[in-house]
Formats: C-alpha cells, structure tokens, sequence
C-alpha cells in the first residue's frame, strides 16, 4: 500500500523515529497505535506491549472525504495517536485526514520497514566467562544474536545480513577485531549474515551438519563439528550438537557460561520440529530433539545461561534485558523439559503456529541456492520468526 502516491496532508504531521517509540514502549508509556496495514499483514505481525493499545483499520477507509462514522468511532480522541503503515506513506496521509478532524496524532517514519530496522545490543550481565558477552535484540521478529568480545578479538553468533555492518562498528567500537562469524544452522526466518561478514574478512563458520541440507558455499566457510573449539582471546567458544529444530542444529557453549542454542530452546518455549522434513518428518525430529535436550542441553551444569536466537511475545527477560535463562530455573519452569519422551513429543506436535513468513524462499537463500539482492532480503524477512513450538509461553505451565 505505501507504493501508491498518497496525497501531502494540507496540515504539518509530526513524526516520530522507530528509536523514540520504541523508547516510550521500553518506559511503560501508554501507546495508542492505529496501524493502517491490510488485516492480513496486521494479524500476521504487528507491535505489541504491555501498555500498547493498537488499532487495525486498513488506510482506504480514510479515502473519501466523507469517512465513515463508524471508523472515527473506533478511534480515541481524548490522546495522542501514533498513526503507522508498512512504509510511512499512508500512516502520514491518515494523520493528516485526522488530524484536520481535530485529533491528536503524529505519524511513525518509515512505518514497519523502519520497526524493522531497530537493532539493540544489551550486556548479558550473568555471563561469568572470559570477557563480555552481548546479546542483540530485533523486537520487530524476535531474533537474537550473540557478541562475545576478549581482549582484541570478538565473535558473532547468529548475525543478520542486514546488519552486517552494525557488527564491524560494534566490535572496532570496543577494541576488538571481528574473528568469527557464526551460526547455529539453517535459518527459516532471516537471512543469515554469516557470507556477507566473511566477504569483508570475517572467518565465516557453518555446522558440518548442514551442510549435507545442500549448502552451495560449504567450501568457503570453516564447517565446525561436534566438540570443535574456537578461540576469542581468552574465551573458549564450544561446539556442541543439538539436532531436533534441524538436523545440522548445533549449539555453541561461550566460556562454559552460557550456550547458544540457535532454536533448539528458548527461555519461554522449545524448538518447533517441522521446518526441514515437513508434518511428515516432523515426529522423528521432535524424538532428536528430545535427545538433545535431555543428553546435551539439561546436562550441563544448572547455573549454565540458555539463549536462544528467538524471543516471542509471550518471553519474559531477565533482569539485565537479555532473553536468558539458568537451565535450572527453565527446568523448574517448563513441564516440556520433565516429560517423558511420548509426552513431549505430543506436546509439541499438537499446536505448533504458522510458519515463519517467507520460509520457502529464505531457507534457500541461506542454502545458497537462490539470490537476493539486500533490499529483497530485507523484505523477505518481515514478520515473526515462529520458530517456536508453540506461540504461547510452556515456562511456567
């Protein structure tokens, strides 16, 4: 909808950034948004909160100079309302046609797409490993990354394409040089940055295991196995083998403090087993993954961080911002983690979500097998990541 040319409202709308909203959300303001995105688009993402108040009514509803009565009922004229869209042209059209009608409103730049590109990095405060753990943070999809600095040397876990830059500034930021590159397997969700970083000199490094998913460009990256050690100045970064969410998915233990779990568990749920092989495959994978947990995972020590490379809506962080947990706590937490294998296979096969947007195109665009230019990565990736078994919280079930 934000490619037609929407008229210039004859009223001056105030914009707010992606950044300041996002600030105000974070500060418990009570946010009153009017999304004018299709229903389709709305239903299927959209930005929540505690204290967020939004409201679906698609932009043509504001076409004519007559608007309905029953629209501008559904509408809030005792504050302020923050109008947005997919891209920032028809949120500033509306707000123009409402504010003339006397309300309160502002509209937000670059709508969606600028939500989008919000990218936070929060100190993991409860990493007790060599040096300084960071975890970034997409609030539009959920992704998490990982950023472990030690000295003069720092490695990524899980990186974006679309950040790809934001990692080289963050690290020469703190001293460090940028080694490794790395990620957990096969995304369904976003493009991987793991070939754009180690375009630009970064040691790019894949699970051997996905490779045998048909990864075109295996001989260009470092394929790290089961047990295989890298190096971060001090810090010891650890493969470990946790197959389930796919068959190459593979964890990384950071210093012994905290592991990288990609998608095989998050602090709120477990990983969803029908990405890869389908409904079909989707009951052997989910006995793998009940393996991985229990041989690989809740063996570790009960002071050991989990974070994984999603948070939901329905995840809590921690104190310090970060979406990590003791595997202690989850395993008092989340019934899933205690089942017997039967039960838990059941569990998670019996209301798994829709699949993450654009899967079909994204999970072959990180195998190497089609392309995509940066601007149609970006949009491939709009939307939740619903890598999740489930779309509400198992902790605490």
């Amino acid at each position: 909808m934000d490619d037609m040319d929407f008229p210039t409202p004859d009223v001056e709308i105030e914009s707010v950034s992606p950044d300041e909203l996002k600030g105000r959300i974070d500060a418990g303001e009570d946010i009153t948004l009017l999304d004018t995105r299709m229903e389709s688009e709305y239903d299927e993402w959209r930005i929540d909160g505690a204290t967020v108040e939004s409201i679906n009514i698609p932009y043509f509803e504001f076409l004519d100079d007559e608007i309905d009565d029953d629209v501008l009922a559904r509408i809030p004229d005792d504050r302020e309302i923050t109008v947005l869209c997919a891209k920032g042209g028809s949120s500033e059209y509306v707000a123009g046609t409402l504010k003339e009608r006397g309300y309160d409103v502002d509209h937000l730049e670059d709508g969606m797409n600028g939500w989008a590109r919000i990218y936070e990095r929060v100190a993991v405060e409860r990493y007790d490993g060599s040096g300084t753990l960071y975890q970034y943070q997409r609030p539009s999809s959920g992704c998490l990354g990982y950023l472990v600095v030690d000295g003069d040397e720092a490695a990524v876990i899980d990186p974006l394409r679309a950040f790809t830059s934001r990692y080289l500034e963050d690290a020469d930021e703190l001293g460090a040089d940028l080694q490794y590159a790395i990620d957990t397997h096969i995304h369904a969700d976003h493009i991987s940055g793991v070939r754009a970083l180690d375009a630009v000199g970064v040691e790019g490094v894949i699970p051997e295991a996905s490779v045998d998913r048909g990864v075109t460009y295996a001989d260009e990256m470092t394929l790290a196995a089961d047990g295989d050690e890298f190096q971060v100045g001090s810090a010891t970064i650890e493969t470990v083998s946790t197959p389930g969410h796919t068959s190459g998915m593979t964890s990384y233990l950071l210093d012994g403090s905290l592991l990288a779990t990609g998608d095989g568990l998050f602090v709120e749920s477990v990983a969803r087993p029908d990405l890869e092989e389908g409904d079909d495959g989707a009951p052997e994978a989910a006995a793998q993954l009940y393996e991985s947990l229990q041989e690989r995972v809740l063996t570790l020590p009960d002071d050991t961080l989990i974070g994984g490379a999603h948070f939901s809506d329905a995840a809590e962080p921690a104190a310090d911002g970060t979406y990590t947990a003791p595997i202690g706590q989850l395993t008092e937490e989340m019934d899933a983690l205690t089942m017997d294998e039967a039960e838990f296979i059941e569990l998670i096969l019996s209301d798994m979500p829709p699949r993450p947007a654009n899967y079909e195109d994204i999970i072959p665009t990180n195998l190497g097998q089609q392309e995509a230019d940066d601007e149609e990565a970006f949009e491939l990736e709009l939307g939740p990541n619903n890598c999740a078994a489930s779309q509400e919280s198992l902790a605490g079930d």
